[in-house]
C-alpha cells in the first residue's frame, strides 16, 4: 500500500496530540492494526528494524551504538523497536539530553516484560515515564472502514447532544461479515470471499509461531488452537479460567493450570486477547458486583477464525451471533472512547441486573450500554439501564451521562424515556 492511500484512524490526532507533549511515543497493539502505517504519516523518517536485509546490521549497531540508529529528520519512526530493546534506553537518553517535543515514535507489537523477556544486558533500565507516551492502537472500527456513517458521536453524547436521528445501511447480513473479515486494513481492499482469509492467516500464524516467539518459550501448536478455540467459545461471558481448562482438558489431559496461564499470558502480550474489568461503582443496595472479568478478543473476527466460523454458520446459530456482536461493539467503544481517555467496563451484579459495557471517563462521567442485536431486545435493555442508574449511589457516583442500547438495527433515535437507541452502524467517535 501507498501512504497516498492511507485511511485516516482515530489515532492520528491522539498521535499528533501526543507528538506535541511528549519527547517520544511508543505505538502498541496487535500486527497487522495499522500501526506502522499510522506512524509512518506522521513521521519525517523511518527505520525497519526488521528489514531482513538490514536486521543483522542494525542488531550489531544497536549493541555498539545504538544511539547512532536514531539518526534521521524528526520525528523518526522506529519500527518494531523491541528487535533491539536497548533503543529503549536510547530514546529514553536522547529525549533527556534534548527535551525537544516529538522526536520519536515507536512502534511495538508485543508486550515488552523487563523483568522476565530479557537477558541481563538487555534489560531496560528505564520504564520512560515523564518521556516516552503510550499509544494504543487496535484494528478498525467500523466508521474508520467506512461501514459506520458515524451520525452519532460518542463524543457527542457525553456532551449532552440529544439529536442522534440516522438510519444505518448495514444489514444482519453485512454485520456477519465485518465480524469475521474484522477490522484488518490488509483485508479491506481484498474481494468479499478473500477478505475472510487474514484473520484465518492470522490465528495460524498466533499458533505455529507467535505464541513461542513472544516469550522466547515454545508452545504446542494445537495446544495454543485448543486454547483460542474455548476462549472463542467463551467470548463476551464472565467463563473463569477453571472453565477453560476443563474445555482444553478434554482433548489435551496432560495440559497444567500453570501451562494455561503462561498461554493465556503469550495471547495477552500479543495483544490478541483484551478481557474487559468490572465496575464497581456504590450502589443504594448492598447487592454485591461481581468482579470477574468478561472474556474478550482484540477483534471478533480472531474468535471466529479461532473456531472456523463463517458469516453463514454465525447467522444459523443466532445466540452465538450475539456474542461475537457484542464483542465488534466492544471493540469499536474501545476504540471511540480512546480520544476521551475513556475505558471500556461492564457491570453484572449477584442480583442478576447486568450492563454489557460500561464507559468510563477519567473525569469521572460514565454511560453504560446494552448490547442488542436485535430490535426486540430492545425494551428489555432499556429497563435494565434504567434499573441500574437508579441503583447509583448518587453521593458517591454521578449520573449516568448516558444511556445507550447499541444495536445491529436500522433507526437511531431518543425514546421518550430518555433512552438512546443506536445502530453500531451510525456511531463513531
Amino acid at each position: 500500500m501507498d501512504i497516498s492511500d492511507y485511511i485516516p484512524r482515530v489515532a492520528d490526532q491522539m498521535l499528533q496530540k501526543k507528538l506535541r507533549t511528549s519527547g517520544a511515543v511508543l505505538v502498541i497493539g496487535p500486527k497487522l492494526c495499522g500501526k506502522t502505517w499510522t506512524a509512518l504519516k506522521a513521521s519525517n523518517s523511518v527505520i525497519y528494524m526488521q528489514d531482513p536485509d538490514k536486521r543483522a546490521s542494525y542488531l550489531k549497531m544497536a549493541q555498539t551504538e545504538p544511539s547512532f540508529l536514531l539518526h534521521g529528520e524528526k520525528p523518526r519512526l522506529i519500527d518494531e523497536w523491541q528487535t533491539a530493546t536497548v533503543l529503549w534506553d536510547a530514546v529514553r537518553f536522547a529525549v533527556d539530553r534534548d527535551p525537544k517535543k516529538g522526536q520519536y515514535i515507536l512502534t511495538g507489537s508485543v508486550v515488552v516484560d523487563e523483568d522476565s523477556d530479557m537477558l541481563p544486558d538487555e534489560k531496560m533500565q528505564h520504564t520512560g515515564t515523564g518521556r516516552i507516551s503510550r499509544l494504543r492502537m487496535r484494528p478498525m472500527s467500523l466508521f474508520e472502514s467506512g461501514e459506520s456513517n458515524g451520525d452519532v458521536s460518542l463524543k457527542g453524547l457525553f456532551e449532552g447532544n440529544t439529536d442522534v436521528t440516522s438510519m444505518s445501511s448495514l444489514t444482519i447480513e453485512n454485520i456477519a461479515h465485518v465480524i469475521c473479515r474484522g477490522g484488518w486494513p490488509a483485508a479491506l481492499h481484498l474481494e468479499k470471499e478473500d477478505s475472510l482469509e487474514v484473520a484465518k492467516d492470522y490465528v495460524e500464524a498466533v499458533c505455529e509461531r507467535d505464541a513461542s516467539a513472544v516469550d522466547k518459550s515454545q508452545k504446542d501448536p494445537d495446544r495454543v488452537r485448543s486454547v483460542l478455540r474455548s476462549l472463542a467459545r467463551n467470548i463476551s461471558t464472565m467463563t473463569t479460567d477453571k472453565t477453560i481448562m476443563g474445555e482444553v482438558r478434554a482433548n489435551d489431559s496432560s495440559i497444567s493450570d500453570k501451562t494455561l496461564k503462561v498461554y493465556l499470558r503469550a495471547l495477552r502480550k500479543l495483544f490478541i486477547i483484551e478481557d474487559i474489568k468490572a465496575w464497581q461503582p456504590s450502589l443504594r443496595s448492598k447487592t454485591g458486583i461481581r468482579t470477574s472479568d468478561k472474556r474478550q478478543f482484540v477483534d471478533p473476527s480472531l474468535a471466529a477464525a479461532a473456531i472456523g466460523a463463517s458469516p453463514s454458520t454465525i447467522l444459523e446459530d443466532f445466540n452465538y451471533y450475539g456474542f461475537l456482536f457484542e464483542s465488534l461493539c466492544a471493540r469499536d467503544l474501545r476504540i471511540y472512547s480512546e480520544p476521551l481517555r475513556g475505558t471500556v467496563r461492564h457491570y453484572h451484579d449477584n442480583s442478576g441486573l447486568e450492563a454489557d459495557l460500561i464507559i468510563t471517563l477519567d473525569d469521572g462521567r460514565w454511560a453504560a450500554v446494552e448490547v442488542k442485536l436485535g430490535s426486540r431486545e430492545i425494551e428489555e435493555g432499556a429497563e435494565h439501564l434504567k434499573k441500574l442508574a437508579s441503583n447509583i449511589d448518587r453521593t458517591k457516583t454521578p449520573a449516568p451521562s448516558f444511556l445507550m442500547v447499541l444495536t445491529g438495527g436500522e433507526f437511531a433515535y431518543r425514546r421518550e424515556d430518555g433512552v438512546f437507541v443506536v445502530p453500531l452502524g451510525c456511531l463513531r467517535d
